[in-house]
């Protein structure tokens, strides 16, 4: 049972002790995660519009802020050994709002592993025109992200200890090509070419480019081994790759007077470029992936008392998830997904503020947490959270002064605060949950539910 749980990366159960990595290789991960094609292109837009003065400071609050939240969350994560949306059973969720939070993911992320695959795609078919068309590329990038996944956590470290060291030579590369041709001094001093962009405005990308990875970073530190060694791994990780590779883009951006990052770098170095558009989409839309298929299994696992391979899931998403992209259907869902971001930032806030303030269910958590078990029960349901929930996630939708993300995190985290001092945060029925580490595939007993109380069917 505990090795097809640990072959299974422990999606229905918490990460042992025995199973926890030292912090390097996750921050390696971490540091692939951010340093994707697309902060490219996010310090490209900032330095086609700001100084790279002004670039550095936007770089910096953002990055701060997202540290901020990747490191409280991801403490969570590492301390229950946890992933996000199963974790969210009993940090003001309940069984209900936690597979809501599953399938949010899930559609969220798979989305985007689509649509990056069909991004790359397009651009190695422009670089090299006639080789294969574009939904050929889509599909060899979509199998080629699945099979690495379906390894889980072990293949994604594998990966990203060859492509992370090797993006970074590529990126370097194609910086010196590029920026040998001109003055650096003139490009940290010169102004922005583009239209003028405000200071909060850019920290207002920094730090919204990133949230939903900071929101679902307990997926990654529940492998961690203690809480230092997620703030160590957040502050390299995050810290590198929003400055090297995004003010490596503002950079760029001076130089070629453009936003069009890719087009710079493609163009001015050639086969260079296309192994940077391979090697960043690799290392962010792993993540993409390995992420949708864990919130997806929490949702079937609470909705249809089962339990999903792992593996075996991440293959058929993965496919399902490049056939969309190869034939263009993905591309028409980008407003749609960008909507549905707004709903991840509250629940930061709510799952912080259970944890560490209210702990209306916390003690489940702590009595449990030696034994490396689950608690026995979780809430059906918790009707404030719900509530604290929609409403923190349309303001942060419709409300765009500030950071708009950042406003919906901190007022789902006060009003959760608020509403747990004032006794509404309570759960409404109780379901059961398996102690055991799942086996692929089980059926999990089954539980007869009525009003407050939740026994097995056959104690009824």
């Amino acid at each position: 049972m505990e090795a097809l749980a640990a072959h299974d990366d422990h999606a229905l159960g918490r990460v042992p002790r025995s199973a926890r990595r030292h912090w390097f290789g996750i921050a390696v991960q971490r540091f692939g995660q951010v340093s994707a094609l697309s902060q490219f292109l996010l310090g490209a837009t900032l330095g086609f519009s700001m100084t790279f003065r002004d670039a550095a400071i936007a770089f910096l609050l953002g990055s701060i802020v997202l540290e901020i939240v990747i490191c409280v969350v991801g403490i969570i994560g590492q301390r229950e050994g946890l992933q996000t949306s199963l974790l969210a059973r009993w940090t003001g969720f309940g069984e209900v709002g936690s597979s809501i939070v599953g399938v949010a993911i899930a559609i969220s992320l798979i989305g985007w592993f689509g649509i990056q695959s069909a991004i790359s795609a397009e651009s190695l078919e422009s670089l090299m025109p006639g080789v294969l068309p574009v939904w050929a590329w889509s599909v060899i990038f979509g199998l080629l992200v699945t099979a690495i996944v379906a390894f889980g956590f072990m293949g994604m470290q594998w990966l990203a200890n060859v492509t992370v060291p090797l993006f970074l030579l590529l990126v370097g590369w194609s910086i010196t090509t590029e920026l040998r041709q001109h003055s650096l001094v003139d490009l940290m001093t010169q102004a922005p070419p583009g239209p003028p962009m405000s200071i909060a405005a850019g920290t207002g990308l920094v730090a919204g480019g990133f949230i939903v990875g900071a929101i679902i970073t307990a997926d990654m530190t529940r492998f961690n081994r203690s809480a230092p060694d997620v703030i160590k791994q957040t502050v390299v990780g995050i810290t590198l790759g929003e400055f090297v590779i995004g003010m490596s883009g503002v950079l760029l951006a001076h130089a070629a007077g453009t936003g069009n990052i890719v087009a710079i770098v493609t163009s001015s170095v050639g086969f260079v470029g296309l192994l940077v558009i391979v090697t960043g989409t690799l290392k962010i839309n792993d993540w993409n992936l390995y992420s949708s298929v864990l919130g997806l299994v929490n949702f079937v696992s609470t909705v249809f008392d089962r339990a999903l391979p792992r593996a075996a899931t991440t293959v058929v998403i993965g496919i399902v998830g490049t056939l969309l992209a190869a034939f263009g259907i993905l591309g028409g869902f980008v407003p749609f997904l960008v909507a549905l971001s707004a709903a991840f930032p509250p629940i930061a806030g709510i799952m912080v503020a259970e944890y560490f303030v209210v702990k209306r269910f916390r003690p489940q958590l702590d009595a449990t947490r030696a034994g490396e078990a689950l608690p026995a029960t979780a809430p059906r349901v918790v009707p404030a959270t719900l509530v604290i929930w929609a409403a923190s996630s349309l303001i942060g939708y419709f409300v765009t002064w500030g950071i708009p993300s950042i406003t919906a995190l901190v007022l789902a985290f006060v009003l959760y605060v608020v509403a747990g001092k004032a006794g509404l945060v309570r759960g409404v029925g109780e379901v059961r949950t398996d102690n055991d580490q799942p086996v692929a595939g089980a059926q999990r007993p089954v539980v007869a539910r009525q009003g407050d109380v939740t026994a097995p069917a056959a104690d009824l």
